[in-house]
C-alpha cells in the first residue's frame, strides 16, 4: 500500500472517530444542563474549550465564554481545525482521494452525513434541536462504522483505518474524563454524592457505557468505579484499555511495527485504576494529560514509521 494512501485511511478514521467523540462531549455537557441538581455547581461550558486544547484559537475569536459560543466553535467554527464541521469535511476529502480501497457506498454515506450536518447546524447551536441533532451525527458515524466493519478486507488498509480510530477514541476517552473530573472538582465537599451521580451516569452514557458499567461493576455508580471501567476494562469498546489493544493488534499485522507496539504497551501498563472518588483531583487530571502526551507520541510514531516516505513508496 502506498504510503500516502496509508496515511489517509488513518487520518480518514481519526477525523470520523473525532466527529463522533466532539457530538458526545457536547452532547453530556448539555445533558447535565437539565439534569444537575439545583444550586449544586454551575457548568462552565468553558471547560469543554480546556480539554480540547483550543483556548488560544476560542479567545482570538470570541470575547465571551458563554454556552453558544463554545457550541459554535465546537460544532461549526472555520477558525478551528477540529471543529465538527471542519472533521466531516476532512473526512469527506480523505475517503475521495482513497474511493478505490474502500466500499462503494462509502462515499454515499459520508456526503449524506455532510450535507446533513451542514444544512442543519444551527439545530446544533440552540439548545432546543441540539439532542436530535448530535444523535443524528453519532448514528450516521456509526452507520459508516459498521458498513466498513461488514464489507471491507482485514489487509493493510483495514490495519490503518484501526489505529486511527482507536487512537482518537483514546485521546477523548481521556479528555472526557478530565472534563467530568473537572466539573467535580468545582463542587462542595458535602454537595459531591449527589453532583457524582448525575455527573458519572451522564459519563458512562456519552460513551454508551451505562449498561456495560452495570453488568460489570455490579455497584452503584460513583465517580472511582466509573473512571476505573473505562480506563481499564478489557472487554468494552471504549475503554483505554481496549483501545490501546486493539492499537496493539492492527500494528502488529503491518511492518516494522516494533516501537509503535512498545508504545501501546507503556500506555497500557500506565494505565491505572482509581480506588477512590476523592483521588478524581488535581493529580489525576495531571495524569490525564500526561497520557494524552503520551498519544500524541504514539501518533508521531506511526507517523514517522509509515508515512514519511518519498511519493510513490510503500508503507
Amino acid at each position: 500500500m502506498l504510503s500516502r494512501v496509508a496515511e489517509r485511511l488513518y487520518w480518514s478514521a481519526r477525523y470520523l472517530e473525532r466527529v463522533e467523540n466532539t457530538a458526545r462531549l457536547v452532547s453530556v455537557y448539555d445533558d447535565l444542563l437539565f439534569d444537575l441538581p439545583h444550586n449544586v455547581v454551575e457548568i462552565s461550558w468553558y471547560n469543554l474549550i480546556e480539554i480540547n486544547s483550543g483556548i488560544e484559537a476560542f479567545n482570538n475569536r470570541y470575547k465571551v465564554q458563554d454556552e453558544r459560543n463554545v457550541v459554535k466553535f465546537l460544532l461549526s467554527d472555520d477558525d478551528n481545525p477540529s471543529s465538527l464541521l471542519n472533521s466531516i469535511k476532512l473526512v469527506r476529502e480523505n475517503i475521495r482521494t482513497t474511493r478505490d480501497v474502500l466500499p462503494n457506498e462509502m462515499w454515499e454515506l459520508i456526503n449524506e452525513l455532510d450535507l446533513f450536518a451542514k444544512q442543519n447546524i444551527k439545530q446544533g447551536i440552540n439548545r432546543s434541536a441540539r439532542h436530535a441533532y448530535l444523535n443524528t451525527i453519532i448514528e450516521s458515524c456509526q452507520k459508516i462504522i459498521g458498513l466498513l466493519a461488514a464489507t471491507m478486507d482485514r489487509d493493510a488498509g483495514w490495519q490503518f483505518l484501526i489505529l486511527g480510530r482507536y487512537l482518537e477514541r483514546a485521546d477523548m476517552n481521556t479528555r472526557i474524563l478530565d472534563a467530568a473530573a473537572s466539573l467535580m472538582m468545582q463542587s462542595q465537599q458535602e454537595q459531591d454524592l449527589e453532583l457524582g451521580q448525575v455527573v458519572w451516569s451522564k459519563v458512562l452514557k456519552s460513551q454508551s457505557a451505562y449498561l456495560s458499567f452495570r453488568r460489570t461493576m455490579r455497584s452503584s455508580i460513583r465517580g472511582a468505579k466509573a473512571v476505573t471501567f473505562l480506563l481499564n476494562d478489557k472487554y468494552f469498546p471504549r475503554s483505554q484499555h481496549y483501545c490501546l489493544e486493539q492499537i496493539k493488534v492492527a500494528a502488529a499485522e503491518l511492518p516494522r511495527s516494533g516501537i509503535v507496539i512498545m508504545s501501546a504497551d507503556r500506555l497500557l501498563k500506565e494505565t491505572r485504576s482509581v480506588e477512590h472518588s476523592s483521588d478524581l483531583n488535581h493529580e489525576f487530571s495531571d495524569y490525564l494529560n500526561d497520557i494524552q502526551l503520551s498519544i500524541i507520541t504514539l501518533h508521531q510514531q506511526i507517523t514517522e514509521n509509515w508515512f514519511n516516505f518519498q511519493k510513490g513508496e510503500a508503507a
